[in-house]
């Protein structure tokens, strides 16, 4: 009996551990939308000095795709400009040794845009398989943009490829940059480009299409979709194509659309339990708040507020409470209030931002391109709470993801592990 109490004792001392400690499976993690419900992520670190750096690995190749966590296992993509070749590589969480890289396709590189990669989409893994996309370009007669094969392949744990299917055609003169998301037995993939656009949801055992729905306008864009249960729904929504949109993941039915505001966007929704939330683009800028309860195509009414001033095209925005922040690409950060969409504050915080805001213990995480990390604490006040500021030393193009007590940013060159060494 004594033993018994004894183990009982232990299992409920692990139990707020465990409840803590995620997984990031994915694209701005296990809710799709940059937040971490662990409380005891890192705030300080130096990548010059090793504070808080538990290791460094050189990455073979380069490339902008998050890292993704799923137990002692790191996924990352990178592509070698020399060779040709996209991989997938696996990398031990505790020591940040490489176990395995594989070559997922080798195909010439196709056209891109300056702060693109030719490894930009990010893996997802639902614990058993993991998934990638990326291009394979054939070139063609087009001169202002690479067209080509959308492919998407599965791996296992041990590096083993169980499928890889082409499920349709791409092209873009900003490159690609496609990263599928998981929802039951599917893999879901974005395709809109400058062609027959496309979003198209695969069986995840064996690659075979379940459902493709055509996109409206033939337009670029590289949102990754966030699946939401909205009004009684179960709703995909994303941006692109010169629309917002919502679609039953379940059949690539429509649930509603609304024309704009802008022709091209990058930025993943997010959403707070009542409105969704979008920041864009291009040409246009503009940041949305959008009440979800449409069907059909729906009006200007939808709109609840928006701003012109101090939006993001590449970054997504990130919800800590009742706040909403943004870091747009010129550098400069803001928080508003979600709900009014009153700006608390709007401040210079870098030189550039591509990499997209991550959140956790009630912080918010702003990446900057020459590696400098700001620790904001969102607030009522007229200015910024700074919480820390830390240098990885290296540029960084990608987001960051925490699972597990650690930080895991990617820079030019290597993909750092941050957390306690205690």
């Amino acid at each position: 009996m004594a033993l018994a109490r004894l183990a009982l004792f232990v299992a409920l001392l692990l139990l707020p551990v465990a409840a803590q400690a995620e997984n990031w499976p994915g694209w701005r993690g296990p809710r799709g939308d940059g937040t971490s419900e662990e409380k005891s992520v890192p705030t300080k670190w130096n990548g010059k000095t090793g504070e808080g750096i538990l290791w460094k690995t050189p990455i073979p190749g380069y490339g902008h795709s998050s890292p993704v966590v799923w137990e002692n296992r790191v996924f990352l993509t990178a592509c070698d400009d020399k060779t040709e070749s996209r991989s997938l590589l696996c990398l031990d969480r505790d020591s940040g040794t490489v176990v395995w890289s594989k070559d997922v396709v080798k195909a010439p590189l196709e056209k891109k845009h300056s702060l693109n990669s030719f490894a930009s989409g990010t893996p997802v893994t639902d614990g058993k398989l993991v998934y990638v996309t990326f291009l394979v370009a054939d070139f063609g007669s087009l001169k202002d943009r690479t067209p080509g094969d959308m492919v998407v392949a599965a791996y296992d744990f041990e590096g083993n490829q169980k499928w890889s299917v082409k499920p349709g055609r791409f092209a873009s003169v900003h490159g690609f940059c496609s990263s599928p998301i998981l929802f039951e037995e599917k893999v879901i993939v974005n395709a809109d480009h400058d062609g027959d656009s496309y979003i198209v949801a695969l069986n995840r055992s064996t690659g075979e299409a379940i459902w493709k729905v055509a996109r409206p306008n033939k337009t670029r864009s590289y949102v990754t979709p966030i699946i939401r249960e909205i009004d009684g729904r179960t709703q995909m929504l994303f941006s692109g194509s010169k629309c917002v949109s919502s679609y039953d993941p379940r059949n690539g039915n429509l649930h509603w659309t609304m024309d704009g505001p802008t022709e091209q966007f990058v930025a993943s929704l997010v959403y707070d339990g009542e409105l969704v939330y979008l920041t864009a683009g291009f040409p246009d800028w503009h940041i949305l708040a959008v009440k979800p309860d449409g069907k059909g195509k729906v009006g200007q009414d939808q709109i609840v507020w928006r701003t012109t001033k101090g939006c993001s095209y590449v970054p997504s925005p990130i919800l800590v409470g009742k706040y909403f922040l943004v870091a747009a690409d010129n550098g400069t950060g803001s928080c508003f209030e979600a709900k009014s969409g009153e700006r608390y504050w709007q401040e210079r915080m870098g030189k550039h931002y591509s990499a997209s805001l991550v959140a956790a213990g009630g912080l918010a995480y702003f990446l900057a391109d020459d590696g400098i990390t700001k620790v904001v604490r969102p607030g009522d006040d007229s200015k910024i709470d700074v919480v820390a500021e830390n240098e990885i030393g290296e540029h960084c193009f990608a987001s960051p993801a925490i699972s597990q007590g650690r930080l895991f940013i990617r820079g030019e060159k290597h993909l750092y592990c941050i957390g306690d060494k205690k």
